[in-house]
């Protein structure tokens, strides 16, 4: 099948950010929330208005998730937390690597059940240290599996019984066996391989026919992956550090990409201006209902 290609994407928050990560979808208040994990801020995009809010953080947060209950759950440099969308105050749960000092949380998501999922990184990103880690709503926390230098994902195919996950370093997306019902993961196979061309793989999403959508850092793309692996679609991105992607909107069918401006040059970041700015890209499918966090 012939790859598609989509070029209309709309800078809809130029906000510079350092680091722009963890986008999340909030249905009920139709807002895009997002990070800025260096820049230390919890970004708040308002689809219907276009306004657009910041919450300064006491702390590195590497991912987010709605809870059931109300606010947010996190991953952040310290581990597990609370954090109030509105004042920025974070409670602390549990910290798994507290004897890691150089690793920090990445990326998460809630799987279908409302358990919050995230992997940790080796923020000088030489050493394989990170693991992924499951929140259950009760405060437990497990160790799903490890050994990563950079933890990206995850995502859940619609059934919930496989976990994507990237290998950013490694430049692989792995698809692992999971079990929604106890929460565990099982064998894990290469879903795909990066080439050097395009870049790294990093945040991911799934949409409603199981396909799932990758960021590639450092490659100006987002890709749409059939569920065998295969290319169906490519989003060429004004910014070469693409780096998550969530489904919003009413219909869920737009598609809301952060970027990073860390690392990149005077040079560099003259041919991409854009860069650590918040992107809505128009698709012709839609995303998955958010799944909560259950604590």
């Amino acid at each position: 099948m012939q790859t598609k290609i989509l070029t209309t994407v709309e800078a809809v928050w130029a906000a510079g950010a350092e680091l722009g990560e963890g986008p999340v979808w909030d249905e009920e208040t139709g807002t895009v929330l997002w990070l800025d994990i260096k820049g230390r801020r919890l970004n708040v995009h308002n689809v219907k208005d276009n306004e657009n809010r910041s919450i300064e953080l006491t702390t590195e947060i590497g991912a987010i998730a709605l809870r059931k209950s109300g606010g947010l759950v996190a991953a952040t440099r310290e581990g597990f937390a609370l954090l109030d969308p509105v004042t920025g105050t974070i409670e602390a749960l549990s910290d798994p690597e507290a004897h890691l000092t150089e690793n920090r949380f990445n990326d998460g998501k809630c799987d279908p059940r409302g358990r919050f999922i995230a992997g940790s990184m080796d923020d000088l990103e030489t050493s394989p240290s990170g693991s992924v880690y499951s929140l259950q709503g009760d405060g437990k926390v497990n160790r799903l599996f490890g050994g990563y230098v950079i933890c990206n994902g995850p995502a859940f195919s619609p059934d919930g019984r496989t976990l994507y996950f990237c290998d950013s370093a490694g430049c692989d997306i792995l698809a692992f066996d999971y079990d929604p019902e106890s929460g565990t993961t099982g064998a894990s196979r290469i879903f795909t391989r990066f080439s050097p061309q395009q870049g790294h793989p990093d945040g991911i999403t799934v949409d409603s026919e199981g396909c799932l959508w990758c960021a590639h850092w450092g490659g100006w793309l987002v890709t749409r992956f059939r569920p065998d692996g295969s290319e169906d679609t490519v989003i060429e991105m004004p910014v070469p550090q693409p780096t998550s992607c969530v489904f919003g909107g009413r219909d869920l069918d737009r598609l809301y990409v952060t970027s990073a401006r860390v690392g990149l040059d005077e040079k560099e970041l003259q041919s991409a201006p854009l860069s650590g700015a918040l992107f809505c890209v128009p698709v012709n499918t839609r995303g998955l209902p958010v799944s909560r966090f259950g604590g």
